[in-house]
C-alpha cells in the first residue's frame, strides 16, 4: 500500500518535468526553424528566388512565431527549475528560449525604428540645393525611388535629424577631395565615379542581409579659404529606410572630419 502511494506521488511530481522537457524541445525546434526562415529570406531575395514582399513577410512571420516559441521555452525552463537531474533538459529549454528571442529581436527593433524615425529614404546635408546624381543614374534603372529631391523630405529630415548639416573643413578643395575619397573607400562603398575636376564622388553601398543598394553623392565646394563637404544618400527601394541613410551620412561625416583634422 505504501509503495503504491509512493509510486502515485512520484508520477504526479514527474508530470511537470515531462511537460517541461517537451516544451523545451518544442521551443528549440521552433527557434531553429524560425532562425532558418529569417536568415534565408534576405539571401533568397538577393538571389531573386523570392519577391521583396514575400521575403519581408517571411521575416515578420518568423519573428511572430519566435515570440510564441520564446514563451514556450520560458514555461519549459520554469517547469524544470530546481530539478538537478534534469539540468541537461533545462539547458535545452534555455537554448530554445535564447534562439527565439534572438530571432524576434531584429524585426522588433526594425519595427521600433519604423515608428520612431522619419518615413523618408533620402538624406542630404544640403536640403536647399542637394547634390545631384549623375554617374549612378544608369545603375538606378528600375529603381522605385526617383532621384528628384522632394522638398517635403527636407521638413521631415530637419525634424528627425537636425544634426545632419554640411561639414566645413579647414582644407583647400583638392585636399578635402582626397580626404573625402579615402573616407568613401574606407566605408567600403563601391565608388562609381571620383572626379577631382568636378569635386564630386558617387558611390553605392549595399546592405548585408537583403542586399538593398543605396546611392551616395559627395560634393566639395570652396568656402572662406576652406571647403564644405555635402553628402546625399538615397535608397533605390522602400518608402522608409529605417534610419539607414542618416546613419550612413553621420558615419561618413565623422570619418571625414577626423581625417580632415577636426576634433
Amino acid at each position: 500500500m505504501a509503495a503504491a502511494v509512493f509510486h502515485s506521488r512520484s508520477q504526479r511530481t514527474s508530470q511537470p518535468a515531462r511537460v517541461g522537457r517537451l516544451l523545451g524541445w518544442l521551443a528549440l525546434v521552433v527557434g531553429v526553424l524560425c532562425a532558418v526562415a529569417a536568415l534565408l529570406a534576405g539571401p533568397a531575395y538577393r538571389a531573386q528566388l523570392l519577391p521583396l514582399n514575400v521575403a519581408i513577410q517571411s521575416v515578420r512571420w518568423a519573428a511572430t512565431v519566435a515570440l510564441g516559441g520564446a514563451a514556450v521555452g520560458l514555461l519549459g525552463v520554469l517547469l524544470l527549475m530546481g530539478r538537478s537531474a534534469l539540468r541537461r533538459w533545462r539547458r535545452r529549454a534555455l537554448l530554445g528560449l535564447a534562439i527565439n528571442l534572438g530571432v524576434a529581436a531584429w524585426p522588433l527593433y526594425m519595427f521600433y525604428q519604423l515608428h520612431s524615425q522619419p518615413r523618408i529614404h533620402d538624406i542630404s546635408t544640403d536640403t536647399t540645393n542637394p547634390p545631384a546624381f549623375d554617374a549612378v543614374l544608369p545603375l538606378r534603372r528600375g529603381a522605385k525611388n526617383p532621384v528628384d529631391y522632394v522638398p517635403a523630405t527636407a521638413t521631415e529630415q530637419h525634424q528627425g535629424y537636425p544634426d545632419i548639416v554640411p561639414l566645413r573643413l579647414p582644407l583647400a578643395p583638392p585636399a578635402a577631395f582626397e580626404v573625402a575619397e579615402r573616407a568613401a573607400r574606407a566605408m567600403q562603398w563601391e565608388v562609381v565615379a571620383a572626379a577631382p575636376d568636378k569635386m564630386r564622388i558617387e558611390a553605392t553601398d549595399t546592405t548585408l542581409m537583403f542586399g538593398f543598394k543605396d546611392d551616395i553623392v559627395v560634393r566639395i565646394t570652396p568656402q572662406d579659404g576652406g571647403s564644405v563637404v555635402d553628402v546625399r544618400s538615397l535608397s533605390r527601394v522602400g518608402g522608409s529606410d529605417f534610419g539607414a541613410n542618416a546613419k550612413r551620412v553621420r558615419a561618413y561625416l565623422k570619418r571625414v572630419a577626423s581625417a580632415g583634422g577636426l576634433p
